[in-house]
């Protein structure tokens, strides 16, 4: 059976939810917070829900920090690969959730910040596994460079989703053109999609330049409006999304990424895949927190309503 392989990160999320941002040098006080591992987490959870078996083999550490995140990992059911970092600890994020639903994010690295590629080595794959590699991993120099030389060792029959995130535009050049060039799906927001075709006059035409550096298939989430497919060969196409309230978009992403991956790890055509990750990602931002993707028989159920 496919798996999921996560080469990300695992942090802690410190999420505060607030009216709005101050402005600099103010203060506000937040509505409601709360602690809890996040980043690459959100991802593998997405995954775990819809039904796909998880492999994580990014790193982490020990302490407080490293002790939620270890805690997290064994009540996912995901499998562990690394022994984990016994003299640093795990990082964390604080993640800053408006009323418009928008959320900001200030991050200190940790453990998560140092995988080798000897570390790398220690994952087995399998011919139909699914790996997934995140722009918030490659940020981080030793990572980077790791991951991106890790991946040309990766066999063909195994498919590679890239989500470039939010940082993409920092990632330096050479990793990223590396990861693109070996990446079967990239999955990027319409703003990382701006970032990664700036001369794109639309996201569509941003999805098929995107499309041309990786292996000829790219996806850009719009929102609600839906995401943007090209595949190989192929016009953009959108696949329409699914009207919802949305209370917090924190972890939509993920959500989208991990139930893509499932979806594909299970035979679904490019399309119907993106379909079911956009009712994902719709169930998700109506509820509050980072790890909000729905179970498989929620989606199934929102399919059938749309």
């Amino acid at each position: 059976m496919s798996r999921l392989v996560s080469v990300g990160n695992v942090i802690v999320d410190i999420v505060m939810r607030i009216g709005a941002l101050p402005e600099p040098g103010g203060d506000v006080i937040a509505d409601g917070s709360e602690i809890t591992a996040g980043g690459g987490l959100n991802t593998m959870v997405a995954a775990r829900r819809d039904g796909m078996d998880v492999v994580f083999a990014g790193q982490y550490g020990t302490g407080p920090f490293g002790d939620v995140v270890r805690q997290a990992l064994e009540e996912s059911g995901v499998t562990v690969v690394q022994p984990g970092l016994p003299d640093v600890d795990s990082g964390y994020c604080v993640a800053l959730v408006d009323a418009t639903t928008e959320r900001t994010f200030v991050t200190s690295v940790g453990a998560e910040g140092q995988l080798t590629r000897a570390d790398l080595d220690r994952v087995t794959l399998r011919a139909d596994d699914v790996v997934f590699v995140s722009g918030y991993g490659l940020a981080h120099p030793v990572n980077g460079a790791a991951i991106a030389d890790w991946l040309g060792t990766v066999p063909s029959s195994v498919r590679v989703v890239f989500d470039p995130s939010p940082l993409v535009d920092t990632l330096p050049a050479a990793v990223l053109a590396a990861v693109s060039a070996r990446s079967d799906v990239v999955s990027a927001n319409s703003r990382e999609a701006r970032l990664l075709s700036p001369t794109s006059a639309t996201l569509a035409e941003a999805a098929a330049a995107i499309a041309t550096a990786a292996r000829g298939t790219a996806l850009v989430r719009d929102g609600a409006d839906g995401c943007w497919v090209v595949e190989s060969g192929s016009e953009p196409v959108l696949v329409p999304g699914f009207p919802v309230v949305a209370v917090d978009t924190n972890g939509a992403g993920d959500a989208h990424d991990g139930v893509l991956a499932a979806a594909l790890g299970r035979g679904a055509g490019l399309q119907d895949a993106v379909r079911r990750a956009n009712a994902a990602a719709a169930l998700a931002v109506t509820r509050t927190g980072p790890a909000t993707a729905p179970t498989a028989d929620e989606t199934d159920a929102l399919l059938a309503a749309g």
